[in-house]
């Protein structure tokens, strides 16, 4: 399997990169504010360094973190020694009986995870629907195509004190697929070590994956932004709901 969110990477994007999870997070949250949602089990897939599982353990959840970055499993059990953490496909996981799923980072598209196929993400779909309680909430978001603006490739570049990170994204249109090739210098001791990952996203069409949530039973909001935070372009937010099925 390929590695991907390494040491480097996992602490770089933990610690310089947590607006999207914190304000999920408070999203969520405020979602939640209703009877019978103030309490119970949240698992979050794809949940990275658990930043957004750290809030909803705060606000008196339990908590299932599921990520297949055993680097980034490593920060969130350090971060919320009292939430359970697998290292797991999201894909394949079992998902037992809660009151919201998350996933948060674009996790649908990564296309490290080998078992990030059509067939399991309707698989996994059902799965979540069946999990949720009456009500229950489907909170994540996607890259769509056109993720890159104004062109087919775009470069990034942040620094602090003990790290640095480039990003250099293509999409290539016909496949609907965004690469990223990061490369990152972290600092150990003197000297700054040099690592690079490279991230393959298949680009996802909202209109699909609405009609796939539908379809099992859900109603689907489509969210520009989480709070205040407001997604890119090719970027979006869904809020699925579980519905209750009519008696035959």
């Amino acid at each position: 399997m390929t590695h991907f969110y390494t040491e480097d990477l996992a602490y770089i994007h933990d610690v310089g990169f947590s607006e999207l999870a914190e304000n999920a997070a408070s999203f969520l949250l405020n979602t939640l504010q209703q009877p019978g949602k103030n309490n119970g089990l949240i698992v979050n897939l794809g949940c990275g360094s658990g930043i957004l599982d750290q809030k909803l353990y705060a606000a008196g959840y339990q908590v299932l973190g599921i990520d297949i970055s055993a680097d980034l499993i490593v920060i969130a059990r350090q971060r919320v020694p009292e939430a359970t953490f697998k290292v797991e496909s999201l894909f394949t996981v079992k998902i037992p009986a809660c009151i919201a799923v998350t996933a948060i980072g674009e996790c649908l598209n990564y296309l490290f995870d080998e078992n990030n196929k059509k067939t399991e993400r309707l698989k996994l779909f059902q799965r979540v629907y069946d999990a949720l309680s009456s009500g229950g909430l489907f909170l994540f978001d996607i890259a769509e195509p056109g993720r890159v603006v104004g062109g087919e490739s775009y470069r990034n570049f942040k620094q602090t004190e003990d790290w640095a990170v480039l990003v250099y994204g293509e999409e290539n249109q016909q496949q609907k697929r965004l690469t990223r090739w990061i490369t990152t210098f972290r600092k150990v001791g003197e000297l700054y070590r040099r690592d690079q990952e490279v991230h393959q996203l298949q680009l996802l069409e909202r209109t699909e994956i609405i009609a796939e949530l539908n379809k099992i039973g859900f109603h689907v909001q489509v969210l520009e932004s989480y709070g205040q935070l407001q997604f890119s372009p090719g970027h979006i937010g869904l809020l699925a709901k579980k519905l209750d099925k009519l008696p035959s």
